[in-house]
């Protein structure tokens, strides 16, 4: 499988080249650095469409708006200087949780939105939000640069996505060799129920976390790919389950933990646990052998009887060359490509995503969360 993602991709690149080519938070400054970076597998199954040539955008320069987002919280106050570098006039109002519990809450809103748009949310989760019909159409200005695997399949898309994140385990090497075990010995997903490694695993629960839900969501489609509970996948995690210690309600804070020496591994996100590395905590960053589960982070626009212009302008700013230079050094896979090297990464990561059936989890995600809770929530941690 992976050899069939990297040949899609080669052909993307190629085809390029011939072309020519985890509350609230408050914004402070902060610059970033540069990290090349690429596209996901042309295999994952998000119908494709061709978008229409967008209409010149009449950009508002100042207002309010209320953004919902499950940005990590240093990132969305980063990312915000920026923005309102830029745009000093328009006050941006922002309600930051966990995928999960931002998915929930805009479900519950339905028929009273708060949000005016949504930033930086699991594609999967806006996916279900635009089966309800809660989604406005829009096509940000420079829309045309984001690779088609990234955009809603509308012609005139619902969501447009900015970078992708995917499973990987955080290991603490000091308190794992006090274990008996060398890193070594962890490379796939079996090796995570060593009898050894009994209590000494932290994951993020997948009704509040994004990366937990393309952890699981990932699982069941490499192992049989059934929402009612039963099979290969679930029978795995039940045995994983006897190896947690606790599912916590972010999605970066098992890689935390694990550079914390609270944990032996952390089953996260890659960049989470190589930003540990980089601080220099005793950690490595094991992407499983049988691929990772991902997802990617995207943008909407809200339906609302009154579209706020000023939500249409951020849209537009969060797409922008500015912004993706922003995104790419903690997430290197960007919705604009580039040029295949990623910044702390011992292995081509788009190689290592999994044949990702979005849809699939989309319309199943209910059922999906449903018996997850019901088998595995007891180990959850206070929210």
């Amino acid at each position: 499988m992976k050899k069939l993602i990297t040949v899609c991709l080669a052909s993307l690149l190629a085809a390029a080249l011939l072309a020519g080519c985890g509350g609230s938070a408050t914004p402070s400054g902060s610059t970033a650095t540069n990290s090349p970076t690429a596209t996901p597998a042309q295999t994952s199954k998000v119908p494709v469409t061709t978008e229409p040539a967008a209409a010149e955008p009449v950009i508002a320069l100042d207002g309010e708006i209320t953004v919902y987002t499950a940005l990590e919280d240093e990132l969305v106050t980063e990312y915000l200087a920026v923005f309102n570098t830029s745009y000093p006039n328009i006050k941006v109002n922002v309600i930051r949780e966990s995928t999960g519990v931002i998915t929930a809450r805009l479900l519950a809103e339905k028929d009273n939105t708060q949000a005016d748009l949504v930033w930086g949310t699991a594609a999967s989760s806006l996916m279900v939000l635009d089966s309800e019909n809660m989604l406005e159409p829009y096509s940000p200005a420079g829309a045309d640069r984001i690779m088609p695997e990234f955009k809603s399949d509308k012609a005139v898309p619902t969501w447009v996505g900015i970078d992708a994140w995917e499973t990987a385990f955080i290991v603490n090497t000091v308190e794992l060799e006090k274990l008996g075990m060398a890193v070594s010995e962890i490379s796939g997903y079996d090796d995570l129920l060593r009898p050894e490694l009994k209590g000494h695993i932290v994951m993020s629960n997948p009704n509040s976390s994004g990366t937990g839900l393309l952890t699981v969501a990932g699982l069941l489609q490499m192992r049989g790919k059934t929402a009612d509970g039963s099979g290969n996948g679930w029978d795995y995690l039940s045995a994983l389950h006897e190896n947690v210690d606790q599912y916590v309600h972010s999605g970066s804070k098992p890689a935390k933990m694990a550079a914390a020496g609270e944990t032996v591994i952390g089953v996260s996100f890659g960049y989470a646990g190589i930003s540990q590395k980089l601080k220099g905590a005793p950690v490595e960053v094991i992407f499983p052998k049988e691929g990772s589960g991902w997802d990617m982070e995207a943008n909407a626009l809200m339906k609302k009887d009154a579209v706020n212009p000023s939500a249409k302008t951020f849209l537009d700013w969060a797409i922008t060359d500015e912004a993706m230079e922003l995104y790419k050094v903690n997430y290197p896979i960007i919705a604009t490509g580039g040029d295949g090297t990623y910044e702390g990464y011992e292995i081509d990561p788009i190689a290592q995503l999994i044949d990702n059936d979005f849809v699939w989890t989309a319309q199943n995600r209910d059922s999906i969360l449903n018996k997850w809770m019901e088998k595995f929530d007891s180990k959850s941690a206070a929210q």
